[in-house]
C-alpha cells in the first residue's frame, strides 16, 4: 500500500512538471524564443493627467455664440475656436477664484493676502490698471482683455507685422524675441514691463542676420549677370 501512493505521488509530481514544461514553451513560441529572434521589450505606458485646458460649449450651435466667437477668431488670429475656448476656460477660473474671496469678510487674512497676489497678477499682465484695485474690476474681465496681451497681437499693432496673421508666421519662424529669449509661441502672455523688448530676433533677416534662402538667391544671380556684362565690356 505504502508502495503504492509512492507511485501516486511520484506520477502526480511528473504530470505537474510535464504541464509546467508545456507551459514554458507556449510561451516562448508566442515570444519567439524557440526561434532564436531577441526577445521583445515590453513597453510599459505612464498615464499622466494633465489636466483641462479649456471647456467645450453645452450648445454647439447657438448662433449669437457662434458668430462672437468667428468674429474673435478673425479679430486676433487665432488658428481655430480651441484657443479662445482655451481664454476663456482661464478668465472662468479666474473669475471663480475672485467671486470665493469676495465672498469673505474684508478683513479676513485669506482675502486680503490672494486678493492682493491676484490683483499683482492681473496688473503685471496688463489685465488691469493700477487704479483698479478691486476684486469686482477682475469681474468685469472678457476674452479681449486676455487676447489683447498675447504676443501675436502686440506683435502686428507694435508695426512689425502687415497683418495679424504675418505676425504669427512671424513667430512660428522664430523672427521675434522678447528681451533675449526668441519665442515662438503666439499664445504667449507679455507683460506689461516686457512689451518695450520686443524686438526682430538676432538671427533674423529682419533683425540684421543672414538674408534669408530667396534674397540669398536673388543676391547670387544678380552678382552672376553683373559679373557676365562685365566681361562683354571688356571684349
Amino acid at each position: 500500500n505504502e508502495l503504492g501512493f509512492l507511485g501516486l505521488l511520484l506520477l502526480g509530481a511528473l504530470a505537474a512538471a510535464a504541464t509546467a514544461v508545456g507551459r514554458r514553451r507556449r510561451s516562448r513560441r508566442a515570444t519567439g524564443h524557440e526561434a532564436g529572434e531577441p526577445a521583445a521589450m515590453v513597453h510599459v505606458s505612464f498615464y499622466r493627467n494633465y489636466g483641462k485646458t479649456f471647456k467645450k460649449p453645452r450648445r454647439p450651435y447657438e448662433k449669437e455664440r457662434l458668430d462672437g466667437e468667428l468674429k474673435l477668431v478673425g479679430e486676433y488670429g487665432l488658428r481655430c475656436k480651441r484657443e479662445l475656448w482655451r481664454v476663456q476656460y482661464v478668465l472662468s477660473r479666474i473669475r471663480n477664484a475672485a467671486k470665493e474671496l469676495l465672498k469673505l469678510d474684508e478683513k479676513d487674512e485669506k482675502r486680503i493676502f490672494e486678493g492682493e497676489a491676484l490683483l499683482r497678477r492681473m496688473n503685471r499682465y496688463g489685465l488691469l490698471d493700477e487704479s483698479q484695485n478691486k476684486l469686482d474690476y477682475v469681474l468685469a474681465l472678457t476674452p479681449e482683455n486676455f487676447l489683447e496681451r498675447r504676443l501675436q497681437t502686440l506683435v502686428f499693432k507694435s508695426g512689425m507685422a502687415k497683418s495679424i496673421h504675418h505676425a504669427r508666421v512671424l513667430i512660428r519662424q522664430r523672427h521675434i524675441r522678447v528681451g533675449r529669449q526668441v519665442v515662438n509661441i503666439p499664445s504667449f502672455m507679455v507683460r506689461v514691463d516686457s512689451q518695450k523688448h520686443i524686438d526682430f530676433s538676432l538671427t533674423s533677416p529682419f533683425g540684421g542676420g543672414r538674408p534669408g534662402r530667396v534674397k540669398r538667391k536673388n543676391m547670387k544671380s544678380a552678382a552672376k549677370k553683373a559679373a557676365g556684362g562685365d566681361e562683354d565690356d571688356e571684349e
